[in-house]
């Protein structure tokens, strides 16, 4: 069984900035073979994905994230991270990682809240 837990999240003001940590632990083997990803998931809606970085490091967004977040990750820590700048109330959401959207999903974390307000 592997085990997600994601930090970081919090409240912060239009503009801002926030990064965000997900830990694996548990029965992984080999975390830097996993593609892994970040989702989101805003009240009233569905996940959606954010963003992925692959095995080989290549990182992919969400149109509306673009040039905003970047995703990255620490292998020797099996942790993925998410920077997110110039944060708008559109991010409000509860984030988590996962394996990116093309492979099985492990269980879900809790997940961080982000919350963008004035």
């Amino acid at each position: 069984q592997v085990q997600l837990v994601e930090s970081g999240g919090g409240l912060v003001q239009p503009g801002g900035s926030l990064r965000l940590s997900c830990a694996a632990s548990g029965d992984i083997f080999r975390f830097m073979f996993y593609n892994m990803a970040w989702y989101r998931q805003a009240p009233g809606k569905q996940r959606e994905l954010v963003a992925t970085i692959t095995l080989a490091f290549t990182t992919t967004y969400a149109d509306s994230v673009k040039g905003r977040f970047t995703i990255s990750r620490d292998n020797a820590k099996n942790t993925v991270f998410l920077q997110m700048n110039s944060l708008q109330p559109e991010d409000t959401a509860v984030y988590y990682c996962n394996r990116g959207s093309d492979s099985l999903q492990w269980p879900w974390g809790q997940g961080t809240q982000v919350t963008v307000s004035s």
